[in-house]
């Protein structure tokens, strides 16, 4: 005689994976890019320079 095991009623919250593309790669992206402008407006006002000619690039 077998006896069934009841299902489970709630489902397991797994930790989402840290890798491709998920919302936390994509909202850690966007923090990023938030600071990298706001640098480069900083650099910017701050030598009266683009950031290509400030990198010696122009």
């Amino acid at each position: 005689m077998t006896v069934q095991q009841p299902q489970p009623t709630v489902t397991p919250k797994l930790e989402e994976p840290k890798l491709g593309f998920n919302e936390y790669a994509e909202r850690l992206n966007g923090r990023a890019a938030m600071i990298g402008f706001v640098i480069m407006m900083a650099i910017e006002y701050l030598t009266d320079q683009g950031v290509l000619s400030w990198l010696g690039l122009r």
